[in-house]
């Protein structure tokens, strides 16, 4: 036997004897990754966020704020009311309309200084909460009852509807905002409403 050659105990079988003259292979780190490994998975990160960013971007630029709303309502619920003047018959609903018009003219008004505590330029308003107020849809419904012979009672009716809805969404935006003076407005707001609502409601249960 050679004296430099590795000696085998007894119970060392040949196979044990070829594993450990074998060169053994450098283990690998679990975490070891390479440069190019590292970039790729920054980079996945990144679009994750930037994704997620939009996502979040888009469903807040989507819904707006209730003030956003409540500012593109009033202005829209305005100009229906300024073009159905000349089309009432009841004098009653007449003066009911003259009351509103003059009451969202001051009301937009007013309405300026919450909108710009609360950061919100009037004139920016965002296009989604501009789509999801449009008075399309009413406008039409109002141009069949004229022609149909009934545009007092429906536009009693309509006019009840979405002063209602514009009196709720003044309780959520109320119930939002943290400034005081912004609840003073929406309190304000809410209770000068609040007459000729139930004015045309009454008009358009009793005709």
């Amino acid at each position: 036997m050679y004296p430099d050659q590795p000696q085998q105990s007894p119970q060392q079988t040949p196979y044990d004897y070829l594993n450990q003259i074998a060169p053994q292979a450098p283990k690998k780190s679990l975490f070891h990754l390479g440069l190019r490994q590292v970039i790729l998975l920054g980079a996945a990160l990144v679009l994750v966020v930037i994704i997620f960013a939009v996502i979040i971007n888009a469903a807040v630029a989507g819904k707006g704020s209730s003030l956003e709303h409540l500012s593109v309502r009033l202005a829209n619920t305005g100009t229906i009311a300024d073009s159905s003047q000349v089309n009432l018959k009841s004098s009653k609903l007449r003066n009911l309309n003259s009351n509103l018009r003059i009451y969202i003219t001051n009301t937009n008004r007013d309405i300026a200084a919450p909108l710009k505590l609360a950061g919100i330029d009037s004139k920016k308003i965002n296009a989604n909460v501009v789509s999801q107020e449009s008075t399309k849809a009413l406008a039409a419904r109002l141009e069949d009852a004229r022609l149909n012979a009934v545009f007092d009672k429906a536009y009693a009716r309509e006019m009840a509807y979405q002063l209602g809805n514009t009196m709720t969404l003044m309780t959520k935006a109320y119930n939002s905002t943290k400034s005081t003076s912004t609840k003073t407005f929406l309190s304000a707001a809410y209770d000068s409403l609040k007459p000729t609502q139930e004015g045309f409601a009454n008009f358009s249960t009793a005709n």
